[in-house]
């Protein structure tokens, strides 16, 4: 098998970036950051007061997301990160590092009871509506994305990863 790529877990809000990309961590034996330890104190505070980001709030965090796929180099890593943009994408991109972003796709439904469930996350579920609306798909030039439904067991999405990693 070759090496696996730096993996970024993206998605909105909810989407269960940082459970898979713990689990997936432990699978394939790499190691995980947690994009969101990589904002600065303005964004989460800016956030947990219930307001959304902008482009200019986003910028800082993710050339730190980047930075730390850089420093993955050779060795791998998972990273959970919305990149709910394709230039935010483009900017994971700019590392130079193989990366293969995964991309679960949850009903927004399911997303809404997520964040209503949740505690002790600065992100809520008021939210959700500016990440959605900020949201761009995956295109089809985005070769390097893999969209998975929500409800796949982590061992198969750990082996879709490493067919991908094989070819």
């Amino acid at each position: 098998m070759k090496r696996l790529p730096c993996i970024v877990v993206m998605g909105v809000a909810g989407s269960g970036k940082t459970t898979l990309g713990r689990e997936l961590g432990a699978r394939l034996h790499l190691p995980f950051q947690e994009g969101d330890d990589l904002h600065p104190e303005s964004n989460i505070e800016k956030m947990r007061s219930g307001l959304p980001l902008t482009d200019k709030d986003r910028l800082p965090w993710l050339e730190q997301c980047r930075d730390w796929l850089r420093n993955q180099a050779g060795q791998g890593g998972i990273l959970s990160c919305s990149a709910l943009k394709r230039s935010y994408r483009d900017i994971l991109r700019s590392s130079h590092v193989p990366l293969l972003f995964v991309f679960p796709d949850v009903p927004v439904a399911v997303l809404r009871e997520r964040l209503r469930s949740r505690s002790g996350h600065f992100m809520k579920e008021n939210l959700l509506e500016s990440q959605i609306a900020t949201f761009e798909p995956p295109t089809e030039e985005e070769h390097d994305i893999l969209t998975i439904s929500y409800d796949l067991s982590v061992e198969e999405i750990s082996r879709k990863i490493r067919e991908l990693s094989d070819r």
